[in-house]
């Protein structure tokens, strides 16, 4: 057939290929329009766990593959199909077990509404009182839905075309009677050329049955008029019978004004013509009433409506449909689907004692709140099953149904629900929170303090024995060594930086490299002292004031040398280590180059080592200030506070690393103090008759 044909009710999706059916227009959609309204319905409302009923023909299977098809766009999944046949009533029990998942609340019923399948699904109905139905327009008006009356259909939704404004049936009435007198050629091609099939069969009939009766003086009882009317079906069926007459009667005011009336040429030439007049045709301009137009598939573009419907005990036990939504499909993504939730009437939930309506729920798992993940099942291959994870450590989520959780900043951290990410902790010895540092100042000026009082002493009695006993100005530079390693304490307080990082790696180096050269100077001193003693003894000659300053000249030179050939190479800097503690970002100090690192320290050890031995070795040499036993002593105390430090310090990161390298500088640094001054302050201050040169001749002599 290559006439032109305007379909009321043809909803199949291959209409719209312009190839195959270049001359079909239809007021209708196809049903890819309603199927998707059903599915954002279904997203609307949170519902991605259901079930689907569908005929078992043709169109069941094309309108159940193009349902999926959006489903799965939109993250929703069946929990089963059920084909409707007669086939299922020889297994109904294992079917009704299968729809009374209680996961599953609501099922979409889809496909040809025919009577072959109702008394199956009355089965179904009358059973699953607890679920709620979505009805394709298939379905929405079918007398299974309207004439039955079950209460299984309380509380369902359906999705229709938009309701459809006609004129009042008088004035429809008149103007079809008018039709065959205005438009008598017109409707003469309608029959002949351009409507065939059984819509058009429809057309006719109407069109036939309407003037006939009319000019019988029958009339239409009001039921059976407002039935017809409001059917869905009239409304379509007025348009494309109103756009397809006013279509021919454009062309033919076309054809009459270029054409003379003895030279018209053949009608079925302008099949072409009258497709370009339907296709820029629009039913009405009148706002009251939908005004019809048809896009480039043929398809007249409409809204379409949700309707509720509500079984109510009124004494007619009816039910009544409400419209409480709508779709637009012209809108903005986004805003095309309108629900108005206050008009619906769900179905009565029962939840402990009492019975309300309540929004049904159907999900196979429940919502995953921020701060957990989606995890898919290995028993389901569905996306809609999933188990909630909570994020791993160091991750966070923020939305709801998160399909993986994201890792926070380096510098941030989640919070305790980890939904959201938090400044990490910035970790040091801080003044201002931590005790640590209030106490380590606290010690570190007490040692400055009693250093400096022994310096003052010594200054004061610089003239005494003792203090003249083994080189006096060796004792100043050892307490102001150690004066000054009590103060580079400060320097590992506080938020490190990269000019603090160098000076307190390399500070404590170079002063306790010079109170150790100091003492082992001293030692050299008692050790030479002893042996040019005898006469003729070839020691005598390194008797030299020089010996003693060119010692710790030359030792502590070395050290200097190592600092600075490390400063230069790869000095130590600031550093921001933010994974060895969860939500801690761990500010210290890098030493740069861990070989002149070691090498520093390993070289201050060899000089504790040597003064040590010596030290050692010439303690019980006869002298009457003989400082080799207190040497012995302090180098004892310093060694193992270092070597005892060793393993701490390598196996603790942070703040714990620091606190353990600044206990190690003071410790050593009060140990040196103690064991080589304090016993010379007692005798100074409390023993003053061992301080006096005749009483050191008379102990001599003795």
């Amino acid at each position: 057939m290559t006439g032109t044909k305007i379909s009321y009710g043809a909803t199949d999706h291959s209409l719209s290929d312009r190839r195959l059916y270049p001359h079909v227009f239809r007021t209708v959609q196809s049903h890819h329009v309603h199927i998707m309204v059903i599915t954002k319905l279904l997203k609307h409302f949170d519902w991605t766990w259901v079930g689907i009923l569908v005929s078992d023909d043709d169109a069941g299977d094309n309108e159940l593959q193009i349902l999926r098809k959006y489903m799965r766009e939109d993250g929703i999944c069946a929990a089963y199909i059920i084909k409707l046949t007669q086939q299922n009533s020889r297994n109904n029990d294992h079917i009704l077990h299968i729809l009374d998942n209680p996961q599953v609340s609501v099922l979409i019923i889809c496909g040809t509404s025919s009577n072959n399948i109702y008394p199956l699904l009355r089965e179904y109905v009358l059973e699953l009182l607890d679920k709620t139905f979505i009805l394709s327009p298939s379905w929405a008006f079918g007398p299974y839905v309207t004439d039955y009356k079950y209460p299984g259909f309380n509380g369902s939704l359906a999705v229709d075309f938009s309701s459809q404004t006609l004129l009042e049936f008088e004035d429809f009435a008149v103007n079809y009677r008018k039709l065959p007198n205005i438009y008598n050629d017109e409707a003469s091609w309608i029959q002949s050329d351009f409507i065939a099939g059984q819509e058009d069969e429809d057309v006719l009939s109407f069109y036939n049955f309407t003037y006939n009766r009319y000019n019988a003086s029958e009339k239409f009882t009001m039921s059976s008029r407002r039935n017809y009317l409001l059917s869905g079906v009239a409304p379509r069926l007025y348009y494309a019978v109103e756009i397809l007459a006013k279509s021919l009667h454009e062309m033919f005011l076309y054809i009459m004004d270029k054409y003379q009336e003895n030279s018209i040429p053949g009608l079925i030439h302008y099949t072409w013509r009258l497709q370009h007049y339907i296709q820029r045709m629009k039913s009405s301009p009148d706002p009251m009433r939908p005004s019809y137009y048809f896009t480039d598939q043929g398809e007249a573009v409409h809204a379409y409506k949700i309707i509720n419907w509500v079984f109510r005990k009124d004494g007619y036990n009816d039910i009544h449909k409400v419209e409480v939504g709508n779709f637009t499909p012209w809108d903005a993504s986004g805003q095309q689907l309108y629900m108005d939730p206050q008009s619906i009437t769900w179905k009565p939930i029962e939840k402990g004692s009492c019975i309300f309506p309540q929004i049904p729920v159907s999900r196979c798992s429940d919502h995953c709140l921020p701060g957990s993940w989606k995890k898919a099942r290995p028993t389901s291959i569905h996306t809609c099953c999933y188990d909630c994870v909570p994020c791993s450590e160091g991750e966070m989520s923020n939305t709801t149904d998160s399909e993986n959780c994201i890792q926070c900043p380096s510098d941030e951290w989640p919070n305790e629900k980890r939904d959201g990410c938090l400044p990490k902790v910035l970790d040091f010895i801080s003044y201002h929170n931590d005790t640590m540092a209030s106490v380590f100042s606290c010690v570190s000026l007490f040692g400055c303090l009693v250093t400096g009082s022994i310096l003052g002493i010594f200054i004061s009695y610089r003239d005494t024995p003792i203090v003249r006993a083994n080189n006096r100005n060796l004792s100043y530079l050892l307490l102001v060594s150690i004066l000054l390693s009590f103060l580079s304490v400060f320097l590992f307080l506080g938020r490190p930086s990269d000019v603090t990082c160098r000076l307190r790696e390399t500070s404590f180096g170079i002063f306790f490299s010079v109170a150790v050269s100091s003492l082992l100077a001293k030692t050299v001193m008692v050790c030479v002292a002893f042996r040019s003693t005898k006469p003729g003894s070839p020691w005598r000659k390194w008797l030299s004031v020089k010996l003693p300053y060119t010692i710790v000249l030359l030792c502590s030179s070395i050290q200097v040398i190592i600092c600075v050939i490390w400063l230069s190479i790869s000095p130590p800097f600031q550093d921001l280590d933010t994974h060895s503690y969860p939500g801690k970002i761990l500010i210290q100090c890098n030493e740069g180059s861990d070989i002149w690192f070691y090498s520093m320290l390993g070289y201050l050890w060899f000089l504790a080592a040597v003064s040590f031995v010596l030290a050692f070795m010439v303690r019980t040499l006869p002298d009457t200030f003989n400082e080799a036993k207190y040497i012995t002593f302090s180098m004892l105390v310093f060694c193992s506070v270092w070597i005892a430090m060793i393993p701490a310090y390598l196996t603790t990161r942070g703040k714990n690393m620091v606190a353990v390298e600044v206990f190690a500088v003071m410790a050593s640094s009060a140990g040196l103090l103690g064991c080589v001054f304090i016993p010379k302050c007692f005798i100074i201050l409390f023993n003053s008759e061992m301080n006096k040169k005749p009483d050191l001749l008379e102990k001599r002599k003795e």
